[in-house]
């Protein structure tokens, strides 16, 4: 493995930090309301799901109890 001098590795840390791209505040404002709505959905979708889960379950346990 080749070995670089401390003063070629900061300058080629400097050189990718250079190539950040931040994002903006609204890029930012929107990702984050879109993960709550995202989130908000999957637990609805889940909540659906195991409501019918348990009320096919509790019909079944019904019939044969």
């Amino acid at each position: 493995m080749a070995t670089t001098n401390p003063l070629q590795f900061i300058q080629q840390v400097r050189a990718e930090v250079a190539k950040i791209v931040w994002p903006t505040r609204r890029e930012v404002l929107l990702t984050t309301v879109m993960v709550f709505i995202m989130a908000a959905l999957t637990a609805v979708f889940f909540a659906l799901v195991d409501l019918l889960i348990r009320s096919g379950l509790q019909g079944l346990l019904n019939l044969f109890g």
